[in-house]
């Protein structure tokens, strides 16, 4: 990891600017697209193709995407409701009880949530509260298993009462999607799941296809081309975000053990090659130890080379004079996941004005609120927590205005209306008002 010493420094190295990028395209991203295409495209290029192929052809073009990309061939794209119940029996008993705790503690949150949404009512105004009708949910899948990312986007949809939730997962090498991600869906009360990933995922969920419903709103992580392609369709549909490469910054002064520290700044690394695991510390003898502490237990993990290189690539260890300074900091990178590793950590909370979500102590990880804290783990990156949040309830609804002016408010209100309207040129708006009132304006329209 980089070192770095002194505010001014730390802050030009960390004061992000640019939003959202993904970076340079990995040379084996460029082979892959090349082999797909017969031609050299960009990611933008790819995915746009992508797009309009599922647009115009539908499952079809799923199903070719699925084989030239992944490798898999698949007869269908629909998991079947005796597949999810026999994904019980792929898991053991342990991963279920964690399902399901992570499930009510995720629910529990918000219900919380919603238990405190009321919409605003007055005497010649109001405001309704409707879920969405359908959305699509998309976890990362392939190689990997993520059901903690089907309860983080699911549970929230189902807690606002959208009516049908479609999730979309890639499936393994041997075309079955892992058990621990059905079961998930089935915890979390996921209506329908396909076996699609990609941007030709996003694709169906857009546009709509033969087997895969069009929906409302498309929410969940995934890689640049599930990014790219989130990007591509928002207008047809909502998004929730542009999630871009895990990131952590650890606030820590010398309270804290440097094993901690060098624990949760790996556990961000090793999520791939462009995570960001940053460290702003007031002890440059916690900076040394931590460096030291990070080469011991790298060498133990079995994701160590991926780790290596994100931090090699993007690891920082800053030192600052006080935890003032290094708050400022962290303001002005706004990450995704921001540690309070001080002491008296809670009283600097009111300080912080961007992060996705903040965790107070030593014994509030990272990994905890990734699976069982209860707030959802869907947070903004790449400095987007500046004006965004994580995914929650709010995300799930939308808010209908409500006029309810009678005749004695139409007289109070009119005139006003009526000089704003002709104000702006518009002349019928200006009558529409009038007509109501009985009254007729004499001379030429302006």
């Amino acid at each position: 990891m980089k070192t770095i010493e002194g505010f001014q420094q730390a802050k030009a190295v960390l004061s992000r600017r640019s939003i959202g990028e993904y970076g340079e395209v990995p040379s084996r991203v460029k082979l892959k697209l090349k082999e797909v295409f017969g031609t050299e495209l960009s990611p933008e290029q790819a995915v746009a193709r992508i797009l309009h192929d599922v647009r115009e052809r539908g499952d079809a073009a799923i199903l070719d995407y699925t084989l030239k990309i992944d490798g898999i061939t698949l007869t269908s794209l629909e998991i079947t409701g005796e597949q999810k119940k026999d994904a019980y029996k792929h898991i053991d008993t342990e991963l279920l009880s964690a399902l399901k705790l992570a499930s009510e503690r995720i629910r529990a949150f918000h219900q919380a949530q919603k238990d405190n949404l009321r919409g605003v009512t007055g005497k010649e105004w109001g405001q309704l509260i409707r879920p969405l009708e359908r959305v699509g949910v998309y976890a990362p899948g392939g190689t990997a298993s993520y059901p903690s990312t089907v309860l983080m986007t699911a549970i929230p949809a189902r807690v606002a009462g959208v009516k049908e939730i479609i999730l979309t997962t890639p499936p393994k090498p041997d075309g079955t999607v892992p058990p621990a991600s059905l079961v998930a869906a089935d915890i979390a009360g996921v209506d329908r799941i396909f076996s699609a990933g990609g941007a030709q995922a996003i694709a169906g969920l857009a546009y709509g296809t033969r087997s895969i419903p069009k929906v409302d709103k498309i929410c969940g992580p995934g890689n640049i081309f599930v990014m790219l392609a989130k990007k591509m369709v928002f207008g047809t549909v909502d998004i929730d975000g542009l999630q871009g490469p895990s990131e952590v910054l650890i606030i820590a002064d010398d309270s804290v053990a440097p094993e901690l520290c060098a624990a949760d700044l790996l556990a961000q690394a090793e999520h791939d090659s462009m995570a960001q695991a940053i460290m702003v510390t007031v002890s440059r003898d916690l900076a040394l130890k931590v460096q030291q502490e990070i080469a011991r237990q790298l060498a133990a993990l079995p994701r160590s080379a991926i780790a290596e290189e994100s931090l090699r690539k993007h690891g920082i260890i800053a030192i600052v004079a006080n935890v003032g300074e290094a708050i400022e900091i962290a303001n002005l990178y706004a990450p995704e996941h921001l540690q309070l590793m001080v002491r008296e950590a809670k009283t600097y909370l009111d300080k912080i004005k961007n992060a996705g979500c903040v965790f107070l102590g030593k014994d509030a990880p990272v990994a905890i609120g990734d699976y069982v804290a209860g707030p959802n783990h869907a947070l903004p990156t790449g400095g987007t927590a500046r004006f965004s949040s994580p995914l929650n309830v709010l995300d799930f609804v939308k808010f209908i205005d409500v006029v309810d002016i009678n005749r004695q408010g139409l007289k109070k209100l009119a005139p006003s209306a009526i000089t704003l309207a002709r104000a702006e040129g518009f002349e019928a708006h200006a009558r529409a008002v009038e007509k109501r009132l009985g009254r007729r304006r004499t001379g030429r329209a302006r």
